[in-house]
């Protein structure tokens, strides 16, 4: 009973809040929420903070008699809590603009004061949503939860789309909640997530609700809980009910963990390219490539255009086995001519090669979404005119790339190759046509050092597994490099700033999981279940 009051007092003084102070405290429980995501996994916070932006939305609702007002006030909330949640949860990418601080350190103020402040409108259309929908009792929480959903899918998808910790992973922080996305998909366990999180503290509303609403607010609280109890459960069968094969096809990750800062000097590339080769050949502990039928090295791994060096080529011809390939990120020309054979056009790529044991490159994959930015600048001629150049510093930036998505790889199933942060973007991992036998992620992490953001990046891929039924071949310059199954689970790994291999076999896929078969289908349900939760709430208080 005293708790309960207490709890009360609580969400009376959060709801009374005004100026700085309401600001400040939703800018700390948006910035607590991050403590859910990778490497902590800490997700109980999210009861926390979501039910501290209830409170706060109660507040501009009992404050404010009319529209306009209440909605500015929500949106203010939202705002705030945004902008802890981006700044605390994207702190990483200064490190990127610390690699050359001579050429991108000034940038640092800016760059952590629009971004989070960009991303974090996304959440105050979120919160003035939700005041829209605003009424005592559970059907709040729905309201919430619907905005939130729909503000997630959208940050996902408008421009560009940056759908970094979604809030969905971190209900998907274990093993075994982690399964949950294998049928609703991570935008739909972001609005259930805020549904959830959200519930137990909606149960105290400011003075003036009914015992009713309460009453309502609490059972939404505990079928909510039960669900998820029930979630866990049913995960945790599916992991124990498995019985996974292999492809048969043994790999090797190859981990060189180049510092950033080193590596495109040129006069480290030749060391580079031999520290790639030696590891190759003798860093599994035993001499040579028995047995290997995947050689795997990292995003842009040779500090040099691989696909126009002869040399290069040979010596990787030499180093592998009848029957092995090399899968290599690389740096790649690609020159277009006219009729005449006239060069008409030059274009920079990052991509991904294929090479087998002749030196001959038999397919390649070039990035399809670039990093704004990071690869390429929006009006990049004018901004180059300014002096202002992308991170990665390439004259004219990088070009995308083009369908197809599917990559045949002699001796292996044929992959869907995701550089970089493309594996975040859940509904554009692979072909709708052609369904791959996994996903194949090199990766550049150096640029974020021993930061949260790669922990980040290899959970969200963890993700990609299990929504997909695939397994993950994670390589990454300095880590994470890993093997992960269609379920989630990392079968062999090499942690962040470590230098070395990993082998192992190429988990066999599942059988497409409910997400991969229907998954906008299943994400329009959840959100139609909650409107239609909404509205009968709504209509039985009217009545």
């Amino acid at each position: 009973m005293l708790e309960s009051i207490s709890v009360q007092r609580a969400a009376n003084w959060v709801a009374q809040l005004t100026g700085a102070k309401r600001a400040a405290l939703a800018a700390s429980a948006g910035a607590l929420s991050v403590l859910a995501f990778a490497p902590v996994h800490g997700w109980p916070v999210l009861f926390v903070s979501f039910g501290l932006l209830v409170w706060l939305l109660d507040g501009c609702h009992a404050r404010h008699a009319e529209l306009r007002p209440r909605l500015q006030c929500a949106g203010l909330a939202g705002f705030w809590f945004g902008f802890g949640y981006f700044l605390t949860g994207l702190y990483w990418i200064a490190e990127a603009f610390l690699v050359e601080p001579w050429r991108h350190g000034w940038l640092i103020p800016f760059v952590m004061t629009l971004l989070p402040g960009g991303m974090a409108l996304f959440f105050a259309a979120a919160a003035a949503l939700a005041m829209l929908l605003w009424r005592p009792g559970a059907a709040r929480v729905f309201a919430l939860a619907i905005a939130f959903g729909l503000a997630e899918f959208a940050r996902g998808h408008v421009l560009t789309g940056l759908p970094w910790n979604l809030i969905g992973y971190g209900l998907a922080a274990t093993a075994a909640t982690m399964q949950l996305a294998a049928v609703l998909g991570v935008y739909a366990l972001s609005l259930l997530a805020v549904l959830l999180f959200a519930s137990p503290l909606a149960i105290f509303a400011p003075e003036g609700s009914g015992l009713a609403q309460r009453k309502g607010a609490g059972l939404l609280a505990l079928v909510l809980l039960l669900a998820f109890l029930l979630g866990i459960v049913w995960g945790e069968r599916r992991l124990a009910g498995d019985d996974l094969a292999t492809t048969g096809v043994r790999l090797r990750i190859v981990q060189a963990d180049v510092d950033q800062a080193n590596k495109w000097r040129p006069e480290n590339s030749a060391e580079i390219f031999n520290d790639y080769l030696d590891l190759t050949k003798s860093g599994g502990g035993s001499p040579g490539l028995n047995g290997i039928g995947l050689v795997i090295w990292p995003e842009t791994a040779v500090p040099f255009l691989l696909a126009e060096s002869s040399d290069a080529l040979l010596a990787i011809g030499d180093l592998l086995p009848e029957g092995t390939t090399l899968l290599v990120g690389a740096v790649r020309l690609g020159e277009e001519r006219d009729a005449q054979g006239r060069l008409t056009s030059r274009r920079i790529y990052n991509s991904l090669l294929v090479i087998d044991d002749k030196a001959q490159i038999l397919g390649t994959y070039d990035k399809i979404h670039l990093v704004p930015f990071g690869e390429y600048l929006p009006f990049q001629d004018f901004m180059e005119r300014l002096g202002i150049m992308q991170l990665t510093g390439v004259r004219g930036g990088f070009s995308p790339g083009s369908r197809p998505r599917l990559l045949s790889i002699p001796g292996a199933p044929p992959a869907s190759p995701l550089i970089c942060y493309e594996i975040i973007f859940p509904d554009d991992v692979t072909d709708k046509e052609t369904r791959p036998g996994w996903l194949l992620n090199v990766t550049n992490d150096a640029w974020f050092g021993t930061s949260a953001g790669p922990h980040q990046h290899f959970h969200q891929a963890e993700l990609r597994a299990v929504e997909q039924g695939l397994p993950v071949v994670r390589a990454a310059n300095t880590g994470i490099s890993a093997i992960i199954d269609p379920y989630g689970r990392v079968v062999a790994e090499l942690g962040l700033g470590k230098e070395g291999v990993v082998d192992g076999l190429l988990p066999q896929a599942l059988p497409p999981t409910p997400f991969a078969r229907w998954g906008r289908l299943i994400e329009g349900l959840v959100l139609a279940l909650a409107i239609a939760g909404w509205l009968a709430l709504r209509v039985r208080r009217s009545r």
